[in-house]
């Protein structure tokens, strides 16, 4: 049974534990293409390991598109398991309604602490169509939900306020860029009253490169897909900017993050699988992409490897990361 609006909501909790670097693990797959829980297990493990401050399991990284949804419940059962309540899962839920609703079901039922709500499958809708949509995704459980506006999910700052006043809609994460849009968004829900629990996320893809941006907005929270194969250079970076180290901040933006945003943008579907590759480089075993995507080039592999050396060198020379206290260790 749908839950009520006016039911108790965790919305305010969620929102209050939400801090540090967003983790968005891939999911491992198995040489068949089946899913391999071990590995994702692994995967998600050391994340929480090295310092991630929440973990959004099957979303865009993860493949959401391309999981059953017994897979996708066993993954975020899994991903609940391994984070054990020292920080929050958070699972993708979309497509169209009762699709979206059944995922969204199977997350509250894995244990999940909150939703993260893709965007509606190819349509496009008007803003009161966004608004039911989403509004109806958040009353299908208790969980608390953030949206997430990108493609063809673009909200006015109007509607954003009407989502804001739902119970269970603690968030709006942006993977639309548009910083003119979220001054008036941010704008409108703290002239309406409800920015005390409403959180906002820069969710772009690398979203480390436009970091300086947000910050700027008042919006410190990201998702950083580096982290999935790199925690050292996405903590280093994270500490960098979240202390006003500029010279640090622009010493991995133009050492790592500018160069490795160009070689993603060498291939279609590259923000997913030139990560999966980065994780496999780790000697990390979490097998390639399914279906659409395709695994990137291996001249392209050879690229990131040595980007990744060059980033990890650049994160060691960065006084507290992890990279800086390995090698002190060792000495």
């Amino acid at each position: 049974m749908p839950s009520s609006p006016s039911s108790p909501s965790s919305g305010p909790a969620l929102a209050e534990r939400l801090d540090g670097l967003l983790f968005f693990p891939v999911t491992a797959f198995a040489p068949d293409g089946s899913l391999d829980l071990d590995a994702f297990r692994a995967h998600v493990r050391r994340g929480v390991a090295a310092g991630a401050g929440a973990v959004f399991a099957c979303c865009g990284t993860g493949e959401f598109h391309a999981l059953a949804p017994e897979e996708f419940g066993a993954c975020v059962a899994a991903a609940v398991a391994e984070a054990d309540g020292r920080v929050p899962v958070v699972a993708g839920a979309g497509y169209g309604p009762a699709l979206a609703q059944d995922f969204a079901r199977r997350a509250e039922a894995a244990g999940a602490d909150g939703l993260l709500a893709m965007p509606p499958y190819l349509v496009l809708a008007d803003q009161d169509g966004l608004v039911r949509h989403y509004t109806e995704l958040a009353e299908a459980t208790s969980l608390p939900t953030i949206v997430y506006q990108r493609d063809n999910a673009l909200f006015t700052p109007e509607a954003v306020v009407r989502l804001a006043r739902h119970p269970r809609i603690i968030g709006l994460k942006d993977g639309h860029g548009d910083p003119d849009l979220m001054q008036r968004i941010i704008t409108a829900v703290r002239c309406a009253g409800l920015e005390e629990d409403f959180r906002y996320f820069n969710g772009l893809p690398t979203a480390e490169l436009t970091g300086l941006a947000y910050r700027g907005l008042g919006v410190s929270l990201y998702s950083s897909a580096v982290f999935c194969f790199a925690p050292e250079i996405a903590l280093a970076f994270h500490r960098a900017l979240a202390t006003g180290d500029e010279a640090t901040v622009r010493e991995l933006l133009d050492g790592f993050y500018v160069p490795f945003v160009e070689l993603r943008n060498q291939g279609r579907g590259y923000a997913v699988s030139l990560v999966k590759a980065g994780v496999r480089l780790r000697g990390w075993d979490v097998g390639g992409v399914r279906p659409p995507l395709s695994d990137p080039a291996p001249a392209h592999v050879e690229e990131l490897a040595a980007l990744l050396e060059r980033g990890l060198e650049l994160a060691g020379a960065v006084p507290g990361s992890t990279a800086s206290a390995r090698a002190g260790r060792a000495r």
